[in-house]
């Protein structure tokens, strides 16, 4: 088994796009997917649909991005006996709803970049970004009702409770990251459980919403599916610990967000700062706690920060945390995949997400 991962993402990627177009097109018309199963009942205005909906999310998935949960989706139904391609029209479900909840998150923390660029409500101004990142929770389910013909009964009914169970969860962590970086609800007693929950519910749903998809679209009984479930949150909520890392040091990575150290000026509450927290003697502890609650764009503040954090050894330690997940999840799936080939596969990839540099 050689599977270069980053040739693989970099190939799936347009593919992905592609799909995606299918359903979401760059500029509607009257023959676009949408209409063929929500007919209009008067008549078809296009262009508003176009500029305050077309426009900013392409704008949005035009950035780039790892495309990574599509990815998994395809290599799951592969170590489930079906050929990578298999339903691959359901995979764009969590990647389109990851990139809808990215222009809700850079308004909800008043960010300024995005990928390199002005976040989209800076580009087409609070109201159309919010109703687009709104839509691109919804329209993903194109596929569903397209093929619903395909579908058992009984899948439909799962792949819709899928989606509704996590979309729920989605908004519990929202709220819980929101709370903890603007500074409310026990915000500096913040437990490492704590910490993961979050996590589980924020980033790690989308991941998990694709495994499972994949797993009851590929045929996977309960037990697996909720095990392959179980493996890609570990996967998600190691790829938000690595990428909370790569924030604190990651030169290339960080310019695109607007400098190293986003997040101290975010005031977020990552596993980082609840570990150096729990170490830390009171001085630093309160100092860290202090520029957390500025939210200060000053880099020296966020330099200051950061030296904290490393003087506590929390960015090994988040590391370490974050392999220990995965490691731990691949187990409880490792016997359970029928295809030795395809298992290895998926696991190289779970290792390339939270061992990458970028």
């Amino acid at each position: 088994m050689n599977l270069d991962i980053e040739k693989f993402l970099e190939e799936t990627a347009p593919k992905i796009d592609k799909i995606i177009e299918k359903y979401i097109p760059r500029k509607f018309s009257k023959e676009s997917v949408l209409f063929k199963v929500n007919q209009p009942l008067y008549s078809y205005n296009l262009e508003p649909l176009n500029k305050a909906i077309a426009e900013p999310i392409w704008d949005m998935l035009d950035r780039g991005g790892k495309r990574w949960r599509p990815a998994m989706f395809m290599l799951i139904c592969e170590a489930l006996g079906k050929e990578r391609d298999y339903c691959l029209d359901f995979s764009i479900i969590p990647e389109v709803i990851h990139n809808g909840t990215l222009i809700i998150d850079d308004i909800e923390d008043s960010s300024e970049l995005r990928r390199g660029k002005p976040c989209t409500y800076k580009i087409f101004q609070l109201d159309i970004a919010v109703n687009a990142g709104n839509g691109m929770y919804y329209l993903p389910l194109l596929p569903i009702m397209v093929n619903r013909q395909r579908l058992h009964l009984e899948i439909q009914r799962n792949v819709y409770e899928i989606y509704v169970q996590e979309m729920i969860n989605l908004s519990m962590g929202q709220a819980m990251d929101i709370a903890w970086h603007r500074g409310i609800a026990n915000a500096d007693s913040v437990s490492e459980q704590d910490y993961l929950q979050m996590c589980a519910y924020k980033t790690g749903t989308l991941a998990r919403m694709s495994a499972k998809l994949a797993a009851v679209l590929s045929g996977a009984d309960n037990q697996l599916t909720e095990k392959l479930g179980r493996l890609a949150e570990c996967i998600g909520v190691a790829f938000q610990m690595q990428d909370d890392v790569l924030d604190l040091t990651g030169q290339e990575f960080a310019k695109k967000k607007g400098g190293v150290g986003q997040d101290i000026s975010e005031g977020k509450r990552s596993l980082m700062v609840i570990y150096t927290l729990q170490k830390a003697n009171l001085s630093d502890k309160k100092r860290l706690i202090e520029i957390l609650n500025m939210h200060t764009n000053d880099q020296n503040l966020r330099n200051e920060a950061i030296a904290i954090m490393q003087k506590y050894g929390a960015i090994e330690q988040v590391k370490i945390t974050a392999e220990k997940m995965v490691i731990e999840s691949w187990k409880e799936v490792d016997k359970l995949l029928p295809t030795p080939e395809a298992k290895e596969k998926l696991k190289a990839f779970a290792e390339f997400l939270i061992k990458r540099k970028k």
